[in-house]
């Protein structure tokens, strides 16, 4: 069994598409897809329904999931932690998925700009809120770097753990232009806004009930008016979600900083005007208050401090 296997399963399981999934793992589809396949014979059942579009965990696929991310964990932990001391030193993150993708490369350039150059690394996003706030309480991380609501609590000691809002963010529920949907010829734009529409169970795609954005929508939703929906898929990946999103099969809340180009392009639309169907977001760097901190991990959170200072009005993760 190779490490490469497991991450190949869990990118997949992340996106329900094998093309998407070779894409970002650097490979062909065909050797992709064989990488699959070798780890379901080592495995012994199959992890994958190929009857289905998008691809979808067999039973025994959703149960693996978490051991396989708990093993990726752990491998790479081992392998830090054995390097020569030449070669540690990076300031550790565990991180929100979409975070990583859309708000941290923005944010650490304006860092750098001001203090010295540092190595970062990011432990994977385990999906739910109280295993990714683990890598912080646990030490495994320095820094804990998540989106916030009034309406998610997060269960840290405020004597122990300190944070820096750095940023803000929206979640905005979208579709393709061309969502399918059952006996409605209603566009997808604006769709929570038709009183037609809203006699509809609409395809949602979802984030379940253990992830930060399960909590927040799960709030949303038992405020706001009745919202009909039928759940055709999950995943607490929101770039995966935005796949599916973009393939017509369902409404989906998606951070904005992750849709704007595909707003602009036309390729997803807004599916309501009403801003209460949004949720504002802040977002927080969190670490320990108490435990000795290295030049680096220290360096990062005073230029993190000091940009908030001075830009945190104009600084989202747009």
């Amino acid at each position: 069994m190779e490490i490469k296997w497991l991450e190949d399963f869990v990118t997949l399981a992340e996106t329900s598409s094998f093309s998407r999934a070779a894409e970002i793992r650097n490979v062909t589809q065909p050797a992709f897809s064989r990488r699959i396949k070798q780890l379901e014979t080592w495995i012994g059942a199959p992890l994958i329904s190929r009857a289905t579009m998008p691809a979808d965990l067999t039973p025994a696929g959703r149960n693996f999931l978490p051991m396989a991310q708990d093993a990726i964990r752990m491998f790479y932990s081992v392998r830090e932690s054995l390097r020569p001391p030449a070669e540690q030193g990076l300031v550790r993150f565990a991180a929100l998925h979409t975070l990583t993708i859309t708000f941290f490369p923005v944010w650490l350039r304006e860092l750098q700009r001001n203090t010295h150059k540092f190595g970062t690394s990011f432990i994977a996003d385990r999906g739910g809120i109280e295993a990714n706030l683990a890598a912080l309480t646990d030490g495994e991380a320095d820094f804990f770097l998540t989106y916030a609501h009034c309406e998610v609590p997060f269960h840290l000691d405020r004597d122990k753990f300190a944070y820096l809002t750095i940023g803000s963010d929206r979640l905005i529920p979208v579709a393709a232009p061309e969502l399918r949907l059952d006996k409605s010829n209603a566009p997808a734009a604006g769709i929570l806004d038709n009183p037609e529409a809203a006699k509809l169970a609409l395809p949602y795609l979802g984030y379940g009930y253990s992830s930060f954005f399960g909590v927040a929508l799960g709030s949303l939703f038992s405020k706001h008016s009745p919202f009909r929906r039928q759940t055709v898929h999950e995943s607490t990946i929101s770039a995966g979600l935005k796949e599916l999103a973009l393939t017509g099969v369902g409404v989906c809340w998606l951070p904005e900083s992750l849709v704007e180009e595909n707003i602009s392009n036309g390729s997803l639309v807004a599916c309501s005007n009403d801003r209460t169907w949004t949720l504002d977001l802040d977002i927080r760097l969190y670490r320990s208050s108490e435990k000795p901190h290295s030049a680096m991990v220290e360096a990062l959170w005073q230029a993190s401090r000091g940009l908030t200072a001075t830009n945190l009005k104009g600084f989202t993760s747009s």
